[in-house]
């Protein structure tokens, strides 16, 4: 037994030995334990390096009487290396046995002369990391009366195993064999050091989104709110991830807690609520669901601070500990976002007008005036202009929708839109709801206020062929939008619930960057409830159950296509906005058609163009391929169109139709026949 009081200078903190020796610390504690498993110096007893190293540890305690109570009067006040592991000793409640084994995993990490140590005594069972025999062995001398009956017991009951502060390697070893191992990162982080927790990451505060000031406010008050309720989870809902990670920081900052994130299995992460507890992290937790699907926040035991959970529109989340809160980030206001865009541009007119037409949030606010600004270096200027913003809004959608849904880069002016006067003016109407959607219902009453959604769902209906896809694409243009049609067979899927997630996944992604969704053939995804009568019915039923509210709730844009009006469901009719008719053209309207695809360079007189409009009772699309073929002759031919290149390009599409080409136009054309040299 140490014989002597241990003398602590309340100046210092430190425990002065009678001699120059080893400084007093966690470290010097436990390794002067372990020294006294070292038999006493006898002559002629060949002595090593190792054994010179525990007995200088051990001859610093040789005048204490009682190790334990020194090590407690030790940790009223200990070292500066040691503050950190003593803290996080008193928020997990940690026994001194557990205190001491931790600081030697700690010190073998840190030090190599302390494995070689361990190895020497340990030989030649264990290696450089100390068992739990040794342990047994070494720290009775500061273990309580239970505890010292079986010392590794409770070493290996404690909470520093549970809360993977300690880990054990070897775990299928008898007891005595098993080894304890400190993960590199917390001993990393205890010893004050630059240190990444597998499977998270910190994110750079230089790429995070400016935050507007009511966004701001509202995550000054979820912070206070959460310092006020331990253990409660705060749900953050957003499409874009950079959005939402920079709103965590905001919580974090108001927390005085810098954010950790992670989507990694709960298995890696065991251990990171006793580094958020010494380090000051908040974690915060990053995952994509689906519709139903539900994600288990890990709890990180010995940690009972709020935590963040980042998802998108959809699924949801659940804890077995604390209550869970929920925040969806809202759109920045006009001002805001007008504010917003002239801090990234330094263009106060140009950021008026991106304002005012776009309802960007602040991730895609930042992410467009970054890459709008390299396009503007490529075309070099000093400034992004519009048509920057643009290119940059078409270059990142091809990214974020992947296989869900292919551009239509088309730009459609005015004049190519070749439509019936009450379909134009309907196209019109709708083009004024797109652009005053977001403050539409500014002055109206509460009872529309309460739930007004400021999506856009129409349906462009009519004959294959009569303008709907041509029309689509001329709306994207006038509201300076991305168009992508949304492929139905990348989206229907044969498995249960993909369906729902791939739809879910695509309008998340649509409504963050702000784009105009088309669903050609839509009745094939929107289609008729169906009476049940077996189990595939039921999981129809349902897909379109889910498909009708989910587009209901989305923010954006979204223009749909079918032959019929009569193959959807009356609730989804009910859901849209605008059913716009595309009828078959008039004679009138088949002409303008005719000479809009044609241009000026043919030889078709005015007479002929008529007797076209006439007899040809075809709809915009067929027409179109009627000139491409003729355009295909007369290029061979080295000539302009003429009308019998014409009447080659509507004999094709009359036998597509399986029909015959009127008669009129045969007559017509021996009549008018232009020999060929």
């Amino acid at each position: 037994m140490l014989e002597g009081p241990l003398r602590i200078d309340q100046e210092t903190s430190a425990a002065e030995p009678q001699h120059e020796s080893a400084p007093i610390n966690l470290k010097a504690f436990v390794l002067a334990c372990i020294g006294q498993l070292m038999p006493d110096d006898h002559a002629g007893l060949a002595k090593s390096f190792e054994q010179d190293y525990l007995r200088r540890y051990r001859q610093n305690f040789s005048a204490v009487e009682n190790i334990s109570r020194a090590l407690d009067s030790y940790l009223s006040k200990p070292q500066k290396e040691d503050i950190y592991l003593v803290e996080l000793s008193r928020q997990l409640q940690l026994s001194n046995i557990e205190l001491l084994t931790i600081a030697l995993a700690l010190a073998v990490e840190e030090d190599p002369m302390v494995g070689r140590a361990i190895a020497f005594i340990q030989a030649p069972v264990g290696g450089s990391r100390p068992t739990l025999g040794l342990l047994q062995s070494a720290l009775e001398l500061v273990a309580n009366e239970e505890q010292a009956q079986w010392v590794a017991g409770s070493i290996v009951s404690g909470m520093a195993i549970q809360c993977g502060v300690l880990n054990i390697l070897n775990i299928g070893a008898p007891l005595p064999e098993q080894t304890i191992q400190i993960p590199a990162p917390l001993a990393l982080a205890l010893g004050n050091r630059n240190f990444i927790w597998p499977g998270t990451t910190f994110v750079a505060s230089e790429s995070m989104a400016v935050l507007p000031d009511s966004i701001r406010s509202q995550a000054e008050k979820q912070a206070l709110s959460l310092l006020n309720q331990p253990k409660s989870i705060l749900v953050i809902r957003s499409a874009s991830m950079r959005e939402a990670r920079s709103v965590a920081s905001c919580i974090g900052d108001g927390m005085q807690l810098e954010p950790v994130f992670s989507n990694s299995d709960p298995a890696l992460l065991k251990g990171l609520g006793a580094l958020c507890l010494i380090r000051k992290r908040l974690p915060v937790f990053e995952y994509s669901l689906a519709p139903s699907e539900v994600k288990q926040v890990p709890d990180l035991p010995g940690y009972g601070g709020a935590r963040l959970v980042i998802i998108g529109p959809d699924g949801n989340v659940e804890s077995q500990t604390g209550s869970i809160l929920q925040w969806n980030i809202p759109i920045p206001n006009k001002e805001e976002r007008r504010t917003l865009w002239e801090a990234y541009l330094g263009d106060a007119e140009l950021a008026d007008r991106l304002a005012t037409d776009h309802v960007h949030s602040c991730g895609r606010i930042m992410q467009l005036a970054q890459l709008s600004q390299r396009e503007a270096r490529l075309n070099q200027r000093s400034k992004p202009n519009l048509d920057d913003i643009r290119q940059a809004s078409w270059s990142t959608e091809e990214g974020n929708l992947g296989s869900l849904a292919q551009a239509i880069t088309a730009r459609i002016p005015d004049e190519a839109l070749v439509l019936p006067r009450n379909t134009g003016q309907e196209l019109f109407h709708l083009l004024q709801r797109c652009r005053s959607r977001e403050s539409l219902d500014d002055e109206l009453g509460v009872t529309l206020k309460s739930r007004y959604q400021m999506g856009v769902r129409t349906l462009l209906v009519g004959p294959s062929g009569t303008g709907k896809t041509l029309a689509a694409s001329w709306i994207a243009t006038r509201l300076g939008l991305p168009l992508y049609r949304v492929d139905i067979a990348s989206v229907v899927s044969k498995y249960i619930g993909e369906t729902e997630k791939n739809l879910a996944t695509l309008l998340a992604k649509a409504e963050q960057t702000e784009i105009v969704l088309l669903f050609d053939e839509a009745d094939s995804l929107f289609g008729k409830r169906t009476d049940i009568k077996d189990a595939n019915d039921r999981h129809a039923n349902s897909q379109t159950n889910y498909l009708l509210q989910r587009i209901e709730l989305y923010k954006g844009i979204v223009l749909l296509t079918s032959n019929s009006r009569g193959r959807f469901d009356s609730a989804f009719t009910r859901r849209l906005d605008k059913v716009i008719e595309f009828s078959l053209p008039t004679p009138e309207e088949r002409r303008a058609l005719w000479q809009s695809h044609l241009g000026d360079k043919h030889q078709l007189s005015m007479k002929q163009l008529n007797q076209l409009s006439l007899s040809s009772e075809l709809a915009g699309g067929h027409i179109r391929n009627a000139v491409l073929s003729a355009a295909v002759q007369a290029k061979t031919n080295h000539r302009p169109i003429c009308f019998d290149d014409i009447v080659i390009g509507l004999e094709s599409e009359y036998r597509k139709l399986g029909r015959q080409i009127p008669a009129e136009i045969g007559r017509y054309q021996k009549r008018n026949r232009i020999v060929e040299r």
